[in-house]
């Protein structure tokens, strides 16, 4: 029994003991409150009057440790308020990696797939029915760039009337892969503004607000710049180039005659080239906005731009001729002086 009452008198003792140090230390945290007050007022009173005083040293203990706990924060959570969780968070939501360009490379890509496909099936259906009225619409009298460029001339540009130029076939699968090719082709000049729009939401992430604001003019005056040069190629350059070339003989002993294949790959080249060769004056004009050419430049410049462009109309010209090369170098040069025209002066 005794033992138990010097055991309980001990409880009661630590009991009492923390009892009064709770007591004290509020006391003390009360009374440190009321003096960091009490030095407040005091650095008040002494920014009014100018004059120092004590409190600014004890305003100084009171921040410092708030200071260093400040700092320890910023520190653990890197340096500007925020964790280093959150700036990776950040990166990972405002920057791609690689990989991720690559991802957004491959769905571009294959949505232009997809469309090309459903294209070159479109046309491939229907190339049956518009092949002899529209691909060899050229080798007859009936051809309506002729009727209409006679008509318009008033009888100044004459055609034979007699004009028929047979188109023979001298392999087994010419006539599936002429279907095959020249539906591909037309797929892809018609699909041509889809493939521009596929490239402009490719690069423009990457590019500044100005860039974008020359750029978005650029990227619809290149689609429709491309079906007029597709058309003038169609409707003036090809059937000039190739009436003149079959109509052309050395001898009446010879016989001409074309192949299928040869026809077909002067048809779409020539078409897509045309389309191709009137981006020049939007490009031009599209560096200069950028202060890559200037006016000065291009005309500085022009011996070699005609040598340029001779060799790449002999590049792309299908056929060998003298005749066929000026045909198409003529609006070539014809373009690079436009480009000159529409460049931003210095």
């Amino acid at each position: 029994m005794a033992v138990k009452k010097k055991k309980i008198a001990r409880k009661n003792q630590k009991a009492k003991a923390k009892a009064k140090l709770s007591n004290n230390i509020s006391e003390t945290l009360l009374t440190s409150n009321d003096e960091n007050q009490g030095a407040v007022e005091d650095v008040s009173e002494t920014e009014e009057t100018g004059v120092p005083s004590q409190a600014e040293d004890v305003r100084q203990d009171v921040e410092q440790p708030e200071t260093k706990s400040t700092q320890a924060t910023s520190s653990q959570q890197g340096g500007d308020g925020r964790s280093n969780d959150d700036d990776q968070e950040d990166d990972e939501e405002d920057g791609m990696s690689f990989w991720d360009h690559l991802e957004v490379l491959r769905w571009a890509l294959f949505r232009t797939a997809c469309v090309m496909l459903v294209a070159f099936c479109l046309w491939f259906w229907a190339m049956p029915h518009i092949f002899d009225s529209f691909v060899m619409g050229a080798t007859s009298s009936d051809f309506f760039v002729y009727k209409w460029l006679t008509k318009l001339s008033h009888g100044l540009i004459s055609f034979d009337p007699n004009f028929n130029v047979e188109i023979i076939n001298i392999e087994v699968t010419g006539p599936f892969m002429i279907h095959i090719k020249t539906s591909f082709y037309m797929a892809a000049i018609v699909t041509f503004p889809y493939i521009i729009y596929e490239l402009w939401r490719f690069i423009r992430p990457a590019l500044f607000e100005n860039e974008i604001r020359h750029l978005r003019p650029a990227f619809l005056g290149g689609t429709l710049m491309f079906f007029i040069g597709c058309a003038i190629g169609y409707m003036l350059v090809f059937p000039f180039t190739f009436r003149f070339l079959t109509e052309y003989n050395l001898s009446p002993t010879i016989t001409n005659q074309i192949n299928l294949s040869n026809y077909i790959g002067n048809f779409s080249m020539l078409i897509i080239v045309m389309g191709l060769v009137f981006e020049m004056p939007l490009l031009a004009w599209l560096l200069s906005c950028f202060g890559l050419i200037t006016k000065s430049f291009l005309r500085e410049y022009k011996r070699h731009a005609v040598v340029v462009l001779l060799v790449t109309a002999a590049i792309i010209t299908p056929s060998g001729d003298p005749f066929t090369l000026m045909i198409v170098f003529i609006p070539l040069y014809i373009l690079y002086e436009a480009s000159i025209w529409v460049v931003k002066k210095e």
